[in-house]
């Protein structure tokens, strides 16, 4: 088995069969012979402004109006004790009409329909969300909605006070942990107590008697009253494990840097940052007193550095062989932090002038990562890779595949050796994950080296052009994520296991790690930045329960070397009816998902194929609407209002770095954008796919938070069209790791000097990246925004200021995925489109 789709079982080999559920394009029996575009009589006009007539309809409109709530209500069956929610779900949206479909703020989950109870103790939707909130009791019926079945997790994430609902995460320390028999599901608020001594499993349903211990409330110091202990009143525990969860005493915390020291790496100046951010940063290094660091750099040869408590200066070791590479003293390379902190600091200080004047061009890279696996193999840890070009020595060496007279070509996308995945994989198995920095200024075959992480957990980050001179923002950019990465959290030899309720299964996952088992994910690491994605299927029918219950359930060692169980359980509803499932779907979630399936698509099989896959998911599932609930809609091209996103969010996709065509992209650019996709949580990715837009040079206090005694303003969101810029306003454009501020000509001047500092909007100048610290309202209100902005996510974004001449602009344009280009779609084509294939 193997990583980043990998599939559970030989029946599901193809890791699109979802997808391809999803294309078949059922339209061979339509009746339908003419769709009007919908500009005629509807009663629901609601345009911004005048509809261009790309392709106004040869027949007059039917004046169909649209059903009421109730009528809709009656129509699809009479769902009883349905919430407006949900019923709201359902309101069909003429989208060539509605052209203001963006909500004002962020797009919030949609609400499972549960007993206000159950809602109470749910798992946080920041942690665990499912494509479909209404869960189709049969597989039949979720072919028939179109729509993938699957789940997203974030399972590590920070669980600050601020983004969870209690003060701190319930940490349970008890010599018995309560757990199903049969299925070993961890006792949670969803199972049943049928007396004070037995408790009903909520995913397989076997009796279980409740343990003596368990009757005693530490909470309450009460006793008799197992149903209000913390693990059945909350959805996202976190357990110290007994000696039962270990296989070893629990391993310290053991960093390895591999650092490029090439003629190359020594020009972009990044080891300079590096060692300054490690110096400042290494009494944070998640750990304790047994806490082991070591350092290899390599260009045409591997160095050693010796940090033995009791030398007076490090030595360095050379190995010069790099087809046989061996370690000279073993004992003395990985040394305790504590013992060896001074030497650590004097490497560290001389580091950046040994390699001052190297003329050393090769990079033996791969050689360089057999010596950190022979290294690390004893305890496993994290290796932390600086490279800076492509490998050209020793094992691992590649060529370059990169023709830059084809940049919109898709070739290349995979792998061109096997070495960096089987290395992986041999790291995973030792309990090693290896992280990569990839600060690289040509072509380096990320796709090659990516693997590396991809299989062994760890994690990617890129720099392209990193330059410590000639490119300022990149240079902020790395320090902060530097920053970061050294002291967030770490979790050490980690495993994963995914439960369902009898009658669900796993058959894909999507992310970082090594698939050990069917339901088992291998983590070498965990760290609080990263997502996974999982497909499911209906293998038997949930005909005989009203909920579905999902368990997650991280075993890790702590960076202070204890054993915990972090668990996770989501609850939803079951149900029958195909408008209730197209009620429950969470748009957010199923366009990542969707994404996920498409870029293995795109690496196994072609861009193109992924892309019209993509296509065809949105014909499909808004022709199974339409048919689904027939007689109800007007002409047009209509959705239920959960899904009016869907054609926006895959229009935006398909101008995504990762899997446009007929835009020049950098191979790497697009292979990194790739990895984004495949190991990021769904916030992160939405901002990708669909940035926010909104206009800063007129915050008000209307719909303000109130924040540590500071109010942040919160602008509406805009759409992603130029039609919403004017020349007399500033537009801040939030697209995840980049943030652009783009300056109107004609902005006043009063937010000019307030904010930016300068006279006036000639005096702006064309590589401006940070906002300046002044003292008047305007420029505390726009820090307090971008400072905001900033704080909620894992990568510190880059800040361009955008004068509406400057060149930056055109990436700045590419963004708005509303607009025409010469190779794709507006966003009102795409609509026709769509509305053309559904008539075929």
């Amino acid at each position: 088995s193997s990583s980043s789709g990998s599939s559970a079982s030989p029946m599901t080999s193809d890791p699109y069969c979802e997808m391809k559920q999803c294309s078949s394009l059922l339209l061979q029996t339509n009746q339908c012979s003419v769709i009007a575009c919908g500009l005629g009589d509807c009663p629901l006009i609601c345009c911004s402004h005048a509809l261009p007539c790309l392709m106004l309809c040869p027949l007059p409109l039917s004046a169909q109006p649209f059903p009421t709530m109730s009528q809709l209500s009656a129509a699809l069956g009479g769902i009883g004790g349905v919430s407006e929610l949900e019923v709201e779900g359902l309101r069909p949206v003429n989208l060539l009409q509605e052209r203001n479909i963006l909500p004002p703020g962020p797009v919030p989950p949609p609400e499972p329909n549960l007993s206000t109870d159950l809602r109470k103790v749910n798992c946080s939707s920041d942690t665990f969300r499912c494509t479909l909130t209404n869960i189709p009791q049969t597989q039949a019926l979720l072919n028939k909605a179109k729509l993938p079945l699957g789940l997203l997790l974030h399972p590590f994430r920070d669980l600050t006070v601020t983004t969870f609902p209690v003060a701190q995460l319930p940490v349970i320390t008890s010599n018995t942990i309560v757990r199903c028999r049969t299925c070993r599901t961890y006792i949670n608020p969803f199972v049943s107590f049928l007396d004070q001594k037995r408790w009903k499993c909520n995913l397989c349903y076997r009796v279980n008697d409740v343990p003596d211990e368990f009757m005693y409330n530490p909470v309450t110091r009460s006793y008799g009253e197992p149903h209000k202990r913390p693990e059945v009143q909350n959805s996202t525990v976190e357990f110290i494990a007994s000696s039962d969860y270990m296989l070893r005493p629990p391993q310290p915390a053991v960093y390895l840097f591999v650092l490029d020291v090439s003629h190359n790496a020594v020009e972009t100046g990044y080891l300079n940052i590096f060692c300054q951010s490690l110096l400042e940063n290494l009494d944070k290094l998640p750990g304790d007193t047994r806490t082991r660091v070591g350092f290899v750099t390599f260009d045409s040869t591997i160095h050693f550095y010796n940090l033995q408590d009791g030398l007076s200066q490090p030595q360095m070791l050379v190995v010069s062989d790099i087809d046989d590479v061996f370690i000279p003293t073993p004992d003395s390379l990985m040394v305790n932090l504590k013992e060896s902190k001074e030497l650590v600091k004097d490497l560290l200080n001389t580091l950046p002038a040994m390699f001052t004047h190297t003329r050393e061009t090769h990079s033996a890279l791969g050689p360089a990562l057999q010596a950190a696996y022979k290294l690390m193999s004893p305890t496993g840890g994290r290796v932390s890779v600086f490279q800076t070009q492509l490998p050209t020595l020793g094992a691992g060496l590649l060529q370059s595949r990169e023709d830059p007279n084809q940049r919109s070509s898709t070739k290349h996308l995979g792998p061109a050796t096997d070495f960096y995945k089987k290395l992986a994989l041999d790291c995973s198995g030792q309990q090693i994950a290896v992280d990569l920095f990839l600060l690289s200024s040509q072509y380096s075959d990320l796709a090659s080296l990516a693997c590396m992480s991809k299989y062994s957990a760890g994690s990617i980050y890129y720099y392209p052009a990193f330059h410590r001179i000639h490119n300022l923002p990149l240079l902020g950019k790395f320090q902060k994520d530097l920053q970061r990465y050294l002291t967030r959290k770490i979790g050490f030899e980690a495993v994963m296991r995914i439960r369902c309720t009898k009658g669900l299964s796993i058959h894909t996952f999507h992310g970082n790690f090594f698939v050990r088992s069917t339901d088992l994910l291998s983590l070498a690491n965990v760290n609080p930045d990263s997502g996974f994605a999982v497909q499911m299927s209906i293998d038997e029918s949930l005909a005989d329960t009203s909920l579905a219950c999902f368990q997650a359930a991280l075993l890790y060692t702590s960076s202070k070397g204890k054993r915990r169980i972090r668990v996770h359980t989501l609850c939803l509803p079951v149900v029958s009816q195909l408008s209730d499932v197209f009620a429950g779907a969470d748009i957010q979630a199923i366009t990542c998902l969707l994404a996920n399936m498409a870029i293995d698509r795109a690496i196994s099989s072609s861009l193109s194929d992924a892309r019209d896959a993509l296509v065809n998911a949105v014909v499909d599932s808004l022709t199974a609407y339409r048919n689904g609930v027939s007689g109800l809609q007007p002409a047009g091209l209509t959705a239920p209002a959960a899904l009016r996103l869907f054609p926006l969010y895959v229009l935006a996709l398909l101008k995504q770095k990762a899997l446009r065509t007929g835009t020049s992209t950098r191979l790497d650019d697009r292979v990194f954008a790739m990895c984004e996709f495949k190991s990021q949580p769904l916030r992160h990715i939405m901002r990708m796919v669909h940035p926010d837009l909104f206009r800063v040079d007129n915050f008000s206090e209307q719909g303000a938070l109130h924040l540590n005694n500071c109010v942040v303003p919160q602008p509406q969101l805009l759409q992603l069209t130029a039609e919403k810029l004017t020349r007399e306003g500033a537009f801040l454009m939030d697209c995840g790791s980049v943030l652009y501020l783009w300056v109107g000509k004609s902005c006043s001047e009063l937010f000019i000097r307030d904010v930016l500092g300068c006279p006036n909007h000639t005096s702006i100048p064309q590589n401006m990246t940070q906002i300046p610290d002044l003292d008047n309202p305007y420029s505390e209100r726009m820090r307090t925004f971008l400072n905001w902005l900033q704080e909620s996510r894992p990568f510190w974004p880059v800040l361009y200021v955008v004068k509406d001449d400057a060149s930056a602009k055109i990436s700045f344009f590419q963004h708005l995925v509303e607009d025409r280009t010469e190779s794709a779609f507006s966003y009102y084509e795409f609509l026709l489109h769509i509305q053309q294939q559904m008539s075929k």
